[in-house]
């Protein structure tokens, strides 16, 4: 580099208001308050870096020292002005705050403020990143800041203003500095471009402004450091992402195209070739998730507003216009959603390479089976709806052989607990039982008929004696009680009414209705009869017997019910019949010994039975017995 070289976003630093720009606002309120003369003792520029505060702060400092001044237009050739443009001034000091933050510095400063101006009417102090003072040096200046010394201006620029005291921004004038627009940028350096003889392509300098973020600074910087590329051949947009490191979009069109189409191998390909080219992982998937955005602006936005927000081009808006019609709204945020969560996961992992083949493996799978028609036409077929717009494939299931059912040990076990004496016809009849193979229409047969008489639990349709209706309430009541000793003490209780709106219960010792009525067991029988209501707080009465009430006598507490196959609901064959155990085959044994006693004698039936009971004695057609 030369001795004489300066800097390009030094040599084109605005010198004058006009020439800041973006920022219209304060160009507008800075130039309002100098011509009315309402200057302010104190100022606070804030915004984001490169954005024009440190030099607005100087063109400020011109304004009111110029030997024209205070004037909106500085002469640019006076001692003040020149001192100022030279970075020499006696009037005007900087003080970088990142070096300076100690109390001790801020008390230097309120020693010499005492002094009036030299060469200029004001004496300003321009302190550049402000937040970096400790709150101690914070403090020394406040007392300063509100009420300065006649002729001393306070400028604080800061990029992080919520680091400020409250204190110190109540005391200043505030002026937010935007980020500069990406067009504004672009005509910006297209001007400084020009004056150079920078011989770069349009398409290139936008390719500077959105690398910026809004930044003048560093777009001119970065406009500075391709110039020299610029010698033999035009400088093109491939230049500038080869020395950002960043993804042409005809290779990113060209890998979203993989991803949409979930052609994983290839895509696989691609990014080999461009991992090998030197890019970044992390880069790579910035720059694909930056391409499905402007791909997401393009699906759902028309053609003009998509070339304001994506600054692409006629071509390449044709190209996103093509390529959104093979994916949906809903598929490219999923996509920008992953991309993002893989960004993150690559910058804790030590091997970024294989997570960036694992991510593009996966993106390459999203949009798979995703849409939306897709998956609409899926739950109509499930649900049984007409299929209009995707002809759904209907599986042929192949025909359902003939199963045999046998009689498992729940069914030994369900005639030990309900206590049914069965007779050696009604054993050969279980045995045979094992063996019956049942078709599909036989069970269907079956079930019609047991649906009417068995297993519904309480037909409306049969006219029920009450008192057999209370007791097939009661047990149903005392099925659902979860406490043994409740269950227990239930046993010496009677019915009196079980109902949604009240449940009474008697007992004839007055010691059984206090324990009873005791919280615990008290509870535990409202529980019982909201689950049986299927309500809350059902009202439980519990007392001694009165002359109207009608004694149903004991009834044991129901087990619950086990499930018990019957053989017209067995419509597939387990694959190994379970065997009968020799302590089994014991019981039955002895079962076949016991006396035989005449078994058509209508009065020893028991006045009730269960629906268990019942529906055990038509399966296999047996008789109580004596």
């Amino acid at each position: 580099m030369g001795e004489n070289y300066i800097p390009l976003y030094r040599k084109y630093r605005p010198q004058k208001l006009e020439e800041v720009v973006g920022q219209e606002h304060i160009k507008q309120a800075l130039s309002n308050a100098i011509n009315l003369g309402k200057i302010s003792h104190a100022y606070l520029f804030t915004g984001p870096r490169g954005t024009g505060k440190t030099s607005t702060a100087r063109i400020l400092a011109k304004s009111l020292n110029c030997v024209n001044g205070p004037t909106v237009e500085p002469c640019g050739k006076c001692t003040s002005c020149v001192d100022i443009t030279n970075s020499v001034p006696i009037d005007v000091i900087e003080i970088d705050a990142a070096s300076n933050r100690k109390v001790e510095d801020a008390q230097n400063i309120l020693e010499k403020i005492q002094y009036v101006p030299v060469n200029g009417k004001y004496k300003i102090y321009i302190i550049d990143e402000v937040h970096m003072l400790t709150n101690t040096a914070f403090n020394a200046l406040l007392k300063t800041l509100e009420e300065p010394p006649k002729n001393v201006v306070f400028i604080l620029a800061t990029t992080e203003s919520h680091k400020v005291l409250d204190t110190i921004k109540s005391r200043c004038q505030r002026f937010d500095f935007r980020r500069i627009t990406t067009d504004d940028i672009a005509k910006h350096l297209r001007y400084i471009s020009d004056k150079e003889k920078i011989n770069i392509s349009d398409g290139a300098l936008y390719s500077i402004a959105k690398n910026s973020a809004g930044g003048m600074r560093d777009s001119i910087a970065l406009l500075d450091q391709v110039s020299i590329l610029g010698e033999s051949k035009e400088i093109t947009e491939d230049d500038i992402n080869n020395l950002l490191g960043r993804l042409s979009f005809d290779v990113l069109y060209e890998m979203a195209e993989k991803i949409i189409q979930s052609d994983s191998i290839n895509a696989i390909k691609l990014l080999e070739k461009v991992y090998n080219l030197g890019n970044e992982p992390v880069q790579i998937l910035n720059n694909l998730m930056y391409y499905f955005k402007n791909l997401l602006i393009v699906k759902n936005c028309d053609n003009e507003t998509s070339l304001e927000l994506t600054n692409l081009n006629e071509a390449q808006l044709k190209q996103l216009n093509q390529q959104k019609e093979e994916v949906e709204t809903h598929q490219i945020v999923f996509l920008i959603e992953k991309t993002a969560n893989y960004i993150k996961e690559i910058k804790t992992t030590t091997n970024q390479q294989m997570w960036l083949e694992v991510a593009l493996i996966d993106l390459s799978n999203l949009t798979n089976n995703t849409k939306l028609i897709e998956l609409q036409n899926r739950i109509q077929a499930l649900e049984g709806g007409d299929v209009s717009v995707v002809p759904v494939r209907h599986i042929v299931t192949p025909p359902i052989e003939k199963v045999s059912v046998p009689v498992s040990k729940p069914v030994i076990q369900e005639i030990k607990q309900e206590t049914v004496q069965t007779t050696s016809e009604t054993v050969k009849e279980i045995k045979q039982e094992e063996t019956n193979v049942v078709t599909i229409e036989e069970t269907k047969q079956q079930d019609q008929v047991e649906e009417k008489d068995d297993f519904t639990p309480m037909p409306k349709a049969k006219m029920l004696d009450p008192t057999t209706d209370i007791r097939s309430l009661w047990a149903t009541l005392l099925s659902h009680v979860k406490s043994p000793s409740t269950q227990a003490l239930l046993k010496l209780a009677n019915p009196v009414k079980i109902a949604p709106d009240e449940v009474v219960i008697t007992f004839k010792q007055a010691i059984f209705v206090k324990q009873a009525n005791d919280g615990t067991k008290k509870t535990a029988i409202m529980e019982a009869a909201d689950a049986m209501f299927g309500q809350k707080n059902t009202h439980v009465l519990i007392r001694t017997p009165l002359e109207s009430d009608v004694e149903i006598g004991k009834v044991a507490p129901a087990p619950k019910p086990k499930p018990i196959t019957p053989p017209s609901e067995v419509k597939t064959l387990a694959p190994k019949q379970e065997t009968v155990s020799e302590e089994e085959i014991e019981t039955v044994q002895e079962i076949q010994k016991a006396p035989e006693k005449k078994t058509e004698q209508p009065d020893d039936e028991p006045k009730f039975e269960s629906d268990q009971s019942k529906m055990i004695k038509e399966l296999f057609d047996g008789k109580y017995i004596n």
